[in-house]
């Protein structure tokens, strides 16, 4: 009787296997060493194949853990580069570390999709001992770059490396070596491996502008670092900043940089602090700002240069366009969006201008841009509001005193004149006896009854004027002070001569409330382009 097809009895399997076992004890000794042999290589390869199996089970369980950790880490979309580390064991050589430091963060700043804070927040932090994750809290970043430079004779060293905030994970770092007439070379491909690394969207004319580079003769570039970051404001430590860009333009007449710096050095010595004649410094501002854009149309620092005059100039449409393109080829740009908001706080545009100076203190946290904010809450009347900033300003940065002026007029017009007084005091004293900050104490110490003592200080003013330049405008708030329009008018019309700092707020300054229904004041309103 047949079984089924597979079917073996018992018996059937156990008759075969002694078959088998009687067959393998005859067989030759060879023959059963190859057996043998054969039996351990199969097992070999089962292992070899098993050992494969977990590998790769392993590799792909890694691989999947690694990626779902990266998909759950936040997207970066801000970061701040830190104060390079100056290794080179030179102290004199810290300019060059805060050279590099500032360039790349301007390289980064071109990117619209990533929200990189400004230089004079992150150089607060430079030999600071806290811990990353502090820093990035205080900045309200996602991530840190930080690093070191060396440099030995004419070749730079630059380590750089990015940490996640939330984590303090160090997940990229480089070390990049190259000769110093290269370094604007190094620089962007620094701001070019940061950039890939967090993963941000760069445009095409982003990248462009972020490639390119030029080389510089090294001596140049070293004279343009040290106008850079010469200590001072005063005017002769200005005029030596001056000094340093010429000598980087000699050495290197096609660097547009240090035209840029030339314009800027020009720029600080007409402000309210040093107080150049605005015919002395525009003039130079104006043909650095414009030889810098011939070499290089795309530096965004020229574009604010120039539209800073061109409002003082009362070239409102021309400053406005000149705002915006360096907004457009810098969208990170502090002091852009600071200088904007100004330009729209002259046309009483206030909230749109507080909106613009909130965006530059994104940026810079910790800079300057808390000023703009309280001197647009000022000549938007609303002065207790400006106050708080101001002092809030002073707490931030207690070694920066120039927010005490501005805070002497908030609480002037809010009828605080006795507080107003020590602040503009101080004020005075920091500021080399400033004739713009003096005119401010003149009005507080007639406003609080000190008569004798506002009149003593305007004879300072005139005494002044007979050996040197004096500002229409000091003139002109220290008269309105005392209550004296008539006169005030007289240097409201030199003021216009001159085209004086103070005539771009014409339109706002609460201060000038009382005389705006004077003709002479519609007239002039009307003359400065704001009526």
């Amino acid at each position: 009787m047949s079984e089924p097809n597979g079917w073996l009895p018992t018996a059937g399997l156990r008759s075969v296997g002694e078959q088998q076992d009687r067959t393998a004890v005859k067989l030759p000794a060879a023959e059963n060493g190859q057996g043998q042999r054969n039996w351990l290589a199969r097992r070999g390869l089962l292992l070899g194949a098993m050992s494969l199996l977990v590998l790769i089970a392993a590799t792909a369980y890694i691989l999947t853990r690694n990626r779902s950790a990266h998909a759950k880490a936040p997207k970066i979309t801000s970061l701040a580069v830190l104060p390079l580390k100056n290794l080179s064991g030179d102290p004199a050589q810290e300019y060059f570390a805060d050279g590099m430091t500032e360039e790349v963060i301007g390289r980064l700043s071109m990117i619209r999709g990533l929200r990189v804070i400004s230089r004079t927040s992150v150089m607060q932090f430079k030999d600071t001992v806290l811990l990353a994750p502090e820093i990035a809290r205080k900045l309200g970043v996602d991530a840190l770059v930080e690093g070191s430079v060396i440099r030995e004779g004419d070749r730079i060293r630059v380590h750089a490396q990015l940490i996640r905030a939330s984590t303090d994970e160090h997940f990229w770092s480089e070390t990049y070596d190259r000769e110093l007439g290269d370094a604007l070379t190094l620089e962007s491909e620094v701001a070019r491996s940061i950039a890939q690394r967090v993963e941000v969207t760069v445009s095409g004319e982003e990248r462009a502008r972020l490639v390119a580079a030029r080389q510089v003769s090294p001596e140049a570039y070293e004279s343009y670092l040290q106008g850079m970051f010469a200590k001072g404001n005063r005017r002769a430590e200005i005029e030596k900043r001056i000094a340093w860009f010429n000598e980087s333009i000699r050495k290197d007449p096609a660097f547009a940089q240090a035209y840029v710096g030339l314009a800027s050095a020009y720029e600080a010595l007409g402000t309210v602090y040093v107080g150049a004649p605005p015919s002395e410094t525009r003039p130079k501002v104006i043909n650095a700002a414009r030889t810098a854009l011939e070499l290089d149309p795309d530096l965004a620092d020229a574009h604010v240069l120039l539209a800073n005059i061109y409002m003082r100039q009362w070239k409102w449409t021309e400053a406005e366009t000149e705002y915006r393109r360096a907004l457009d080829l810098n969208p990170n740009d502090a002091a852009a969006h600071d200088r904007f908001s100004d330009w729209l706080l002259c046309h009483g545009r206030m909230e749109e201008a507080l909106a613009w100076a909130r965006r530059a203190r994104d940026l810079d946290p910790l800079g300057t841009s808390g000023h703009t904010i309280g001197w647009t809450l000022f000549n938007a009347h609303r002065y207790d509001e400006a106050i708080r900033e101001f002092r809030d300003v002073l707490a931030v940065r207690p070694d920066d005193r120039l927010p005490l002026w501005p805070l002497g007029w908030a609480l002037i017009g809010n009828h605080q004149a006795d507080e107003a007084i020590p602040e503009l005091e101080e004020a005075v004293s920091v500021t080399n006896r400033s004739p713009g900050v003096i005119s401010a104490l003149i009005w507080a110490y007639a406003q609080a009854g000190r008569r004798a003592d506002a009149v003593q200080l305007l004879g300072e003013l005139k005494k002044r004027q007979q050996t040197g330049y004096v500002p229409a405008g000091a003139f002109v708030h220290a008269y309105l002070g005392l209550g004296d329009n008539d006169e005030a008018f007289t240097w409201f019309e030199r003021a216009y001569e001159e085209q004086s700092n103070i005539l771009i707020y014409i339109k706002v300054f609460p201060l000038y409330d009382p005389l705006r229904g004077d003709p002479r004041f519609q007239d002039l309103v009307r003359r400065v382009g704001l009526n």
